[in-house]
């Protein structure tokens, strides 16, 4: 294969969170689908949760994309930490007003409270990385939620340190939440040839064997942020060699040598 089509293969498995990039799977899909159900119910609050490298950047940026066209939807892909900040461009993005000075939660609610909603659907916004939100900023989004004014949808991490699922106020308040999970072998298979594939790299995708997918699951145990940076590096060193010594490359399957180089490189195994 020319080395260019090493290139477009790698360059498949960038880190970007791109919502063309969305790659359908079946179980994935039917989250999806429940996802969107759970914003169409009459719901204050919906938390979307799991590891790292699950897809959850991924499903707000293609939710945002769906739902732009349909209703004022508002995607938070940074948090804004900074609690008048924050309350200024809620301010901004919901009503058009534009503060130069300090805007609180008490002066924010009043402006919530005194506004009438002008569409049939409440106004979303999508918070991503809300595990880096204090406890005290999460509250006042609950609290701002409870108008019914503006629904959130809030996406975090689950971790031991930052489980704010598990405090007492959001366990009976947030009204559905969905998990978000590795995938399985089956699963990740489809994933990087359908990623391949959709990118016209043809010839890459059939490289990837049922034999190839198992080490490379059992190396990120299927977590696809993980397997975006194996398959990226993998296809880099197919590059490197293609430019210097072609010779070493054999063509079919994937190489198993060549993927275990790729995991140490990444850090996935300890040389």
């Amino acid at each position: 294969m020319k080395p260019s089509i090493y290139e477009n293969s790698r360059d498949v498995f960038l880190d970007t969170v791109n919502a063309k990039d969305y790659i359908q799977l079946e179980r994935i899909s039917a989250i999806y689908d429940s996802l969107k159900d759970s914003i169409e119910k009459p719901l204050k609050m919906v938390l979307l949760y799991g590891k790292p490298g699950t897809g959850k950047s991924m499903f707000l940026s293609r939710l945002y994309q769906n739902l732009l066209p349909l209703q004022k939807v508002y995607l938070y892909s940074t948090p804004i930490l900074d609690e008048s900040e924050f309350f200024k461009t809620l301010a901004q993005d919901l009503y058009g007003i534009a503060y130069d000075g300090e805007l609180n939660f008490t002066q924010f609610i009043k402006i919530v409270q005194n506004r009438e909603l002008q569409d049939a659907l409440t106004p979303l916004i999508l918070l991503d990385e809300a595990q880096l939100y204090s406890t005290a900023m999460m509250e006042k989004i609950r609290l701002l939620s409870d108008t019914r004014k503006v629904k959130f949808l809030i996406a975090l991490h689950k971790t031991d340190k930052e489980d704010i699922i598990a405090k007492e106020h959001f366990q009976t308040r947030i009204w559905e939440s969905i998990k978000l999970e590795n995938s399985s072998n089956s699963e990740l298979k489809i994933y990087i040839q359908k990623k391949l594939m959709k990118a016209n790299c043809i010839d890459t995708a059939s490289m990837f064997t049922q034999k190839s997918i198992n080490l490379i699951h059992k190396l990120t145990d299927g977590n696809f942020r993980n397997a975006n940076k194996l398959v990226y590096t993998l296809f880099d060193i197919y590059l490197y060699y293609a430019n210097t010594n072609p010779s070493k490359i054999t063509k079919g399957e994937v190489s198993t040598k060549y993927i275990e180089m790729a995991a140490i490189h990444t850090g996935l195994i300890n040389a």
